[in-house]
């Protein structure tokens, strides 16, 4: 695949999980639709969204519950595309979700592989490529965020790092659709700083685009490890989303 079609690819993903079409990412304006449950969303969304604003750079694509459509468009409307997905700006959102019972929740930055500079990244421990028969004993907290307990059918493909036959680092990706998997990895404390994330991740990065997926990436624009090892691993980023949710499913996850 080349930038250009893993970039349609994404385009298409966030289409169907926004009730949008592709093409109103690359629109100059902004775009606000209604949201809608779709049997072939990312499998972790919880649809459909009160308020979803989603960016690829040249606009804001906002998939809302129609309540809101007046809220969402002044904000939208009024300031810059980079600054509604940040404070201070983000607050004057925020306040008004906040007399309904929601709040600004999830802020996350999206990564998609840059084939013309992906490439496995060296690393002086062991590499296997792993299935989903070999992650049974590994749901533990050490490598949550490679894999997920709770959706332990999604977790299809993963890289290990061993150390004398000792798991240290682990790379595994998430079937969250039909054309894109997400990656998540951890590496144990001790054996942090020595490449081991870029290695697994690139590696797993490159056989996922072997099985005919893209391989997507993501953490929060301030966790710099996290991004750094995106951009060491052969990604860039993409888009960027920001999702409101209820205030006590935000005071829940505050616990």
């Amino acid at each position: 695949m080349t930038n250009e079609e893993i970039l349609k690819i994404a385009m298409k993903q966030s289409a169907v999980d926004a009730n949008c079409s592709a093409e109103d990412f690359t629109r100059q304006e902004n775009v606000i639709v209604i949201s809608k449950p779709h049997p072939d969303a990312r499998k972790y969304l919880k649809l459909p969204h009160v308020c979803n604003l989603i960016s690829y750079g040249s606009n804001i694509v906002a998939t809302i519950d129609e309540k809101y459509r007046g809220v969402v468009e002044n904000y939208i409307d009024k300031y810059a595309i980079e600054h509604c997905f940040e404070t201070p700006n983000m607050h004057v959102l925020n306040d008004e979700f906040e007399k309904d019972g929601y709040r600004v929740c999830f802020m996350a930055e999206y990564f998609l592989p840059d084939v013309n500079i992906l490439q496995v990244q060296p690393c002086k421990y062991e590499l296997k490529v792993l299935g989903q028969c070999d992650f049974a004993a590994l749901y533990l907290p050490e490598w949550s965020y490679a894999l997920c307990a709770d959706r332990k059918e999604l977790d299809v493909l993963g890289v290990g790092a061993y150390d004398d036959g000792k798991l240290i680092g682990l790379a595994a990706c998430s079937a969250d659709c039909d054309t894109m998997w997400q990656i998540g990895v951890n590496v144990l404390p001790a054996y942090r700083r020595q490449g081991v994330a870029a290695a697994v991740t690139s590696r797993l990065a490159v056989e996922i685009l072997k099985e005919g997926k893209v391989p997507f990436y993501c953490c929060a624009w301030s966790n710099i490890k996290s991004a750094r090892n995106a951009i060491k691993s052969g990604f860039k980023p993409a888009w960027v989303e920001m999702t409101v949710k209820k205030a006590e499913f935000v005071a829940d996850m505050n616990k």
